[in-house]
């Protein structure tokens, strides 16, 4: 007894009644736990499963917040998963929101105690101009419910604290070098599936009865117009394909930048790098997504462009940089040609699609048309509608307004559009959208005066790839849509990716000074 007493924690030492608590609940639970297990019922197992984890989660995060961050980037790229086979399960939906605000708490407590780096956001005052005014829309008379108001608050502005926590994170260079792996690492998870459906159709990764809300979302295939080729639009481990689709431009850039960065700096993750460079490039293939295709094919064009002006060039670093590129066109080609090995069919299919509605020379191209006129077409239709000036309200035309409705039992404001700057208008009225550029273009900005400063060093390759995909997903991607930015994949991305790029100038000052101090010869030019 005595050698019992020693080992039991203490509090149930000094009240043995938590001790007879525990032992009832510990025998409650497996009780409750073999009853699941008897009937078979596997959707309570799965629930009691995510819970225990969502709960040691928790208890982990609020002490590292590090770890919580890396907890929620996992949680992130497999919410939906669970969700699909859980019957689109709003709690599960909500899971990510409070693992993050976990790491917001976490990383307070750590910056009270001063353990962590802050910084101020050089384009704080448009932003919190836009803030203050999406607050007043949360109140907008035309809105039908304070609950659209609180969406809308939640998918604007939710996830910009990652940008302190983004920061925070790369400390130093080893945490550059272990974020990015981890980041690959699920990416590369992510795209092997996305391939694999996209072979095997949606039956695969797919329950056999859907919930309503998601079930056209996952079985969307495209027809070729002229040849009449059917190709499925895979969703990997996503509710929707367009998801999936968009996910895999930033993860291609990042690959993409982090891969000119080992070549110039380090060989360790190589390997990694390249399979998920290879692996992303047939993934954006086999995605038949137009836009997916022609913005990556686009990007990689820019980004050889842009590391040719801004790797370092001394000490024979241009060899280095021709020669990721050659490694990055070698893994590109030899992946596709082995998906073509060995799924000539499928492959070739989606080829097919891509050449008779994007050719110029084919009779039903769609590029120009999607590209140019029907954007504008959906853009000028939010003028329409008589209340453009002032907009009906923060979320009435964001991304999840059906739940809204069929939770609360409200009704919809009955008027949107497809154009994210249209939808913009709707929301908060053409004053919204100025206030949107305006916050938009100065973060761009700022994010392009750090690209400027990395110019000649290492990381000039991450630093470019972030600052453009913070273009790509504010600008185009946002005009043509405003789903992109609202999807909470994409958007943590963006954030967590802007402030690691407002601290690599810190970042190479700190490596060169340790360089210096060290008597070898600095590693980067003076910043």
């Amino acid at each position: 007894m005595r050698l019992a007493a020693q080992v039991l924690p203490g509090q149930f030492r000094k009240n043995p009644l938590y001790l007879v608590v525990a032992i009832f609940l510990f025998f409650y639970l497996a009780y409750k736990l073999a009853q699941y297990v008897l009937a078979g019922d596997l959707t309570a197992l799965a629930y009691i499963a995510l819970g225990l984890a969502v709960a040691a989660s928790l208890t982990t995060i609020l002490g590292r917040w590090r770890t919580g961050l890396y907890v929620f980037l996992g949680w992130l790229f497999f919410e939906d998963l669970a969700r699909k086979y859980l019957g689109n399960n709003m709690v599960i939906y909500f899971g990510k929101d409070i693992l993050v605000g976990m790491v917001y708490l976490s990383f307070f407590l750590a910056y009270r105690k001063k353990e962590v780096q802050t910084f101020t956001l050089p384009f704080r005052l448009p932003l919190l101009i836009f803030l203050w005014f999406g607050l007043i829309q949360v109140f907008n008379p035309a809105s039908t419910s304070l609950f659209y108001g609180i969406l809308g608050m939640k998918l604007y502005f939710y996830y910009i604290p990652l940008i302190f926590v983004g920061y925070a994170l790369i400390d130093k260079e080893s945490d550059l070098q272990k974020f990015y792996p981890y980041l690959l690492g699920l990416s590369l998870v992510v795209a092997l599936l996305g391939i694999a459906q996209s072979i095997l159709g949606h039956t695969f990764l797919n329950p056999a009865i859907m919930a309503d809300d998601i079930r056209e979302l996952s079985t969307n295939y495209r027809v070729s117009p002229i040849s009449g080729v059917i190709v499925y639009r895979p969703t990997s481990v996503f509710v929707s394909n367009g998801r999936f689709a968009f996910f895999l431009v930033p993860v291609w850039l990042f690959a993409f930048g982090y891969g000119g960065y080992l070549i110039l700096r380090t060989r360790k993750g190589r390997l990694l790098t390249l399979l998920s460079l290879g692996t992303t490039t047939v993934a954006v293939a086999m995605a038949a997504s137009r836009g997916t295709l022609l913005w990556t094919v686009g990007s990689a064009f820019v980004c050889v462009v842009a590391f040719l002006w801004g790797c370092p060039w001394q000490r024979g670093q241009l060899v280095r940089v021709l020669r990721s590129f050659q490694r990055a066109l070698i893994i590109a080609i030899l992946s596709l040609g082995l998906a073509i090995f060995l799924f000539p069919t499928e492959v070739t299919n989606r080829f097919t699609f891509y050449w008779e509605t994007l050719s110029l020379t084919s009779p039903t191209s769609e590029l120009v048309d999607r590209s140019s006129t029907y954007p504008i077409r959906n853009f000028l239709y939010a003028f329409d509608n008589p209340r453009w000036p002032y907009g009906f309200g923060i979320g009435t035309a964001s991304l999840g307004t059906q739940y809204v409705a069929r939770i609360f039992h409200v009704p919809l404001t009955g008027f949107a559009v497809e154009s994210g700057y249209g939808s913009i208008v709707v929301e908060l009225g053409v004053v919204g959208l100025f206030l949107w550029l305006i916050m938009t273009f100065a973060i761009v900005f700022s994010a392009w005066k750090v690209v400027r400063k990395m110019k000649g060093t290492v990381w000039f390759p991450i630093a470019f790839v972030i600052f453009w995909y913070a273009s790509l997903l504010l600008f185009p991607y946002t005009y043509e849509g405003l789903s992109p930015y609202e999807d909470f994949i994409l958007n943590s991305l963006l954030w967590l990716s802007l402030g690691i790029l407002f601290r690599l100038p810190k970042l190479a000052a700190e490596v060169q000074g340790n360089s210096l101090a060290a008597g070898s010869a600095p590693a980067v030019r003076t910043i």
